[in-house]
């Protein structure tokens, strides 16, 4: 495979305009943290990020960071520490999980829509994006968004490219909200409730006037695993709090108090709750030097317990929750099963799920996304048509 690794903007349109005009198919990546994610994209050639780098702009009074896409995100981080602020949407690093290596950068983060356990109170990646950059597969470069947050102009433009893996436009700069980091945080752990009852656990964790930031539910199967083993006994159902240490201190007795109703209760203190959602977040249970399959399924709160049991009685199946149950990390112990998936989730509501790891053979004859309804499927057509009109990036990686 050739890599071209552009310098500049303009250098990476004029390599996109030469591959439209042959009808040559390129596949777009930046670190390929995340290589075979999403449908094989067959291509001799690829377009990399990774040479497009650096902070372009950053004012933490402002609370807003440009960078170029190919910056690593280690890099991204690192600048936001040392000013106190952070990526709200706390993303995944996909590396352990898929077995892969390389560095992670800020556009690979945003063109995949990277999003942790915080995701579902502070929002997506794309929730945080503000502007972009890109070259489309015409070969023009395009602006989007603005550099401040109160400006929207060409927001759902913004919010298109997040999460469109490459098949739009290669991106080559971001711009992002980077708000305050928390600063201490503190996680309430209930022990012994099964999938059920820690679903009620959470919802009225929720309804608590003590803003959680963090809920997950750690059967038995995987409970073991999280702390090098040192998480209470049992099922562990886990909430986590953060703000500035009165205000934690509190807020964690309140809701210590509430959950007492449910289950005996312990508190992990800052530096275990730290590993522990750092750990949630990577899906480190999976991380088991396989490749047996891992989806990623996001359903409504109530639903993802009812899913993995339905899915239990005709398959084999280990999970854990985040998101307050609606999202499913789910290894299946043989086939993908994508089938049966797609079913019980249609069954349950709807919701949407994604092969995260299989073999290549698996991949070869599965969609690592679920079918989408028939209007959103056209709609997604048109959308590729004008903007890569040759249909030259990532051919194929979504549908």
């Amino acid at each position: 495979m050739t890599d071209f690794l552009p310098e500049t903007e303009e250098a990476a349109a004029s390599i996109i305009r030469e591959h439209a005009a042959a009808g040559w198919a390129l596949a777009i990546c930046g670190g390929n943290t995340r290589s075979g994610f999403g449908n094989a994209v067959a291509t001799k050639d690829r377009l990399r990020s990774t040479g497009l780098t650096g902070i372009v702009s950053y004012n933490p009074g402002e609370m807003v960071m440009t960078a170029r896409a190919g910056t690593p995100l280690a890099e991204v981080e690192a600048a936001l520490a040392e000013n106190g602020q952070m990526l709200a949407f706390e993303p995944m690093d996909h590396r352990p999980v898929m077995g892969t290596s390389g560095e992670p950068t800020i556009g690979g983060v945003f063109a995949a829509n990277v999003s942790g356990p915080r995701r579902f109170v502070a929002g997506a990646a794309r929730d945080s994006l503000l502007g972009i950059r890109f070259v489309n597969g015409r070969g023009e470069i395009v602006k989007a968004g603005g550099r401040v947050m109160k400006n929207v102009t060409g927001l759902d433009l913004v919010k298109l490219l997040a999460g469109s893996h490459g098949t739009l436009g290669f991106l080559t700069e971001v711009t992002f909200r980077v708000p305050p980091r928390p600063k201490t945080e503190e996680t309430i752990v209930v022990s012994g409730l099964n999938d059920a009852e820690a679903a009620a656990a959470m919802a009225a964790a929720m309804a608590q006037p003590v803003e959680v930031s963090g809920a997950a539910h750690l059967p038995l199967t995987v409970a073991w695993k999280f702390l090098g083993g040192k998480l209470p006994e049992g099922e562990t159902t886990a909430l986590r709090i953060e703000g500035l240490p009165g205000s934690v201190e509190a807020r964690a007795e309140k809701l210590a108090s509430a959950m007492s109703a449910f289950g005996t209760v312990a508190r992990l203190g800052e530096p275990a709750s730290r590993q522990l959602w750092r750990e949630i977040c990577d899906v480190l249970p999976y991380v088991d030097g396989t490749v047996r399959p891992v989806w990623r399924i996001s359903v409504a709160p109530t639903i993802g317990h009812q899913l993995v049991a339905a899915l239990r009685l005709e398959a084999g199946v280990d999970a854990f929750y985040d998101w307050q149950g609606g999202l499913v990390w789910m290894r299946m112990e043989a086939d993908p099963e994508s089938q049966l998936i797609g079913r019980f989730i249609k069954a349950l509501g709807g919701g949407h799920a994604t092969l995260i790891r299989a073999t290549d053979a698996a991949r070869a004859t599965l969609s690592a996304f679920q079918p989408q309804p028939q209007a959103v499927a056209q709609l997604s057509a048109r959308v590729k048509e004008k903007f890569d009109p040759a249909g030259i990036l990532n051919q194929g990686k979504m549908g």
